[in-house]
């Protein structure tokens, strides 16, 4: 504090009367012990606070910022685009950016014949798909299409309809009496599965497991029992991120939407935290070979310069919407299809192009595959998993048996505090502690990322280098 000036020192009072910081316990927040990290600036994967300490941004700021910050090409788009205009309602009326977004979103999502439904983030991009699937139902002759399917420990979003087909007790709970009712079948995680037969070894558990596909069959099972009328399958490809980075056997989420697109329901694909090469490919049922029949997009959309949704739809489904005026699908919001949005996101994918980000990834990958194997040396880690640049510990009492610690340990709160101290910010999840890093970031500071990750782990857990 000592560090700050005036003005900084009056802001943290202004928040701490102010503002409702989201996911934050305010008990915590406000203890008068408790400093708050004031973000004043940001260069690369470098994040600086108001009294002048640097922090790596090991979660590459909850999971948007994809190439750093102030990427000259990003902030030049948004610059060019406000000497144009910043946004102007989209209801009934069009502009450029967010006709070029939406070509360049089903060109290479492989929606093309498809459309783009532009929202405002990664919950109502969900709403909108919901929606879009049960309205399409409803005048195209199949109305008791009306259920939809999710994965256990699913997250989508906090707006209604996303809450409803996530089953995360910890964040939704206390909302069940709001929610419609859905249907829900087991994560295919491999690590705590109980089909598992295999015996924990210190390596990735999707490397050694042993079963026969087991969440298949549940999900083939509750297909049956729905029957017709199931409207649609909502999963996120490969990685459930808010349930504790829960990775996927590959090769589940081709298996799991051939069984539904047999019984007739949608495929939508949430790639709000997969979307836009975080697992290596730029989206990741595409490295499935799955054609979901609709996908939300959020988070990275923008390269983490703006707020910004996208809901794609397959041109089918689509032509359900066409006929008289109770044919419209009357969503929407006052900032959909924003024009710096759209400008930041068209960027966004230049530098892609232009820098061979989907190579970087590879690469990044590689670094952190590399770099992670030091975790296994803490006794109680029991899962080291990853996907593209997503890495994942999971710590827990004893190694043997799975044992988790209790959420009320808060063991991957304390150790990103820990990490925070120590000039890293990240945000695991219960017991398990999360990296994933922006693709600027060099190897150097990946290694970094993970070296101090590693020390705050030791740091909390009581043990020595």
């Amino acid at each position: 504090m000592s560090l700050m000036d005036s003005g900084a020192r009056d802001a943290i009072g202004l928040d701490r009367r102010h503002v409702w910081h989201p996911f934050t316990q305010l008990d915590g927040w406000l203890d008068p012990g408790y400093e708050p990290v004031m973000i004043a600036s940001g260069r690369g994967t470098v994040l600086t606070d108001s009294a002048g300490r640097d922090y790596l941004d090991g979660n590459s700021s909850i999971w948007t910022n994809l190439h750093g910050h102030r990427h000259p090409k990003l902030t030049q788009a948004l610059k060019d685009q406000l000497d144009r205009i910043a946004h102007s309602s989209y209801l009934g009326l069009a502009h450029e950016p967010g006709a070029r977004l939406a070509g360049e979103l089903c060109r290479r999502a492989g929606f093309d014949p498809g459309r783009v439904f532009y929202s405002d983030d990664g919950s109502t991009a969900i709403e909108a798909a919901l929606k879009i699937a049960f309205q399409y139902f409803q005048q195209n002759g199949a109305p008791e299409r009306t259920t939809f399917i999710s994965l256990g420990g699913g997250y989508h979003g906090d707006t209604v309809g996303a809450m409803s087909v996530g089953r995360s007790e910890a964040f939704h709970g206390a909302y069940q009496p709001l929610l419609f009712p859905t249907e829900a079948v087991m994560s295919p995680g491999c690590y705590r599965c109980p089909y598992n037969q295999a015996k924990p070894e210190a390596i990735d558990a999707r490397t050694y497991r042993q079963c026969n596909w087991e969440c298949l069959g549940e999900l083939e099972k509750k297909l049956g029992e729905v029957g017709p009328r199931v409207a649609g399958f909502v999963a996120e490809p490969r990685i459930q991120g808010a349930a504790g980075m829960v990775m996927h056997p590959h090769g589940y989420l081709k298996k799991a939407a051939a069984l539904v697109k047999e019984r007739g329901g949608l495929v939508i694909a949430d790639e709000v935290l997969t979307g836009f090469g975080r697992t290596g490919t730029l989206f990741a049922s595409e490295a499935e070979g799955v054609a979901p029949d609709l996908m939300a997009l959020a988070k990275g959309l923008t390269g983490g310069y703006l707020p910004m949704g996208a809901t794609l739809v397959r041109e089918m489904l689509v032509d359900g919407f066409r006929g008289g005026l109770e044919r419209t699908f009357f969503h929407g919001h006052s900032y959909t299809g924003n024009q710096l949005g759209c400008a930041a996101a068209l960027a966004n994918l230049e530098i892609f192009d232009e820098e061979g980000t989907l190579n970087r990834i590879g690469q990044q990958a590689e670094v952190l595959r590399r770099a992670s194997e030091a975790f296994w040396t803490i006794p109680q880690v029991g899962d080291v998993r990853q996907e593209g640049t997503i890495l994942a510990v999971e710590l827990v009492r004893d190694r043997a048996t799975r044992e988790p610690f209790a959420a009320t340990d808060r063991l991957a709160h304390r150790i990103n505090e820990e990490a925070r101290r120590l000039g890293l910010l990240t945000r695991g999840l219960g017991g398990t502690l999360f990296l994933l890093p922006p693709y600027c970031a060099t190897d150097g500071e990946l290694e970094r990322m993970v070296e101090i990750l590693l020390r705050a782990a030791r740091t909390v857990l009581g043990q020595r280098a």
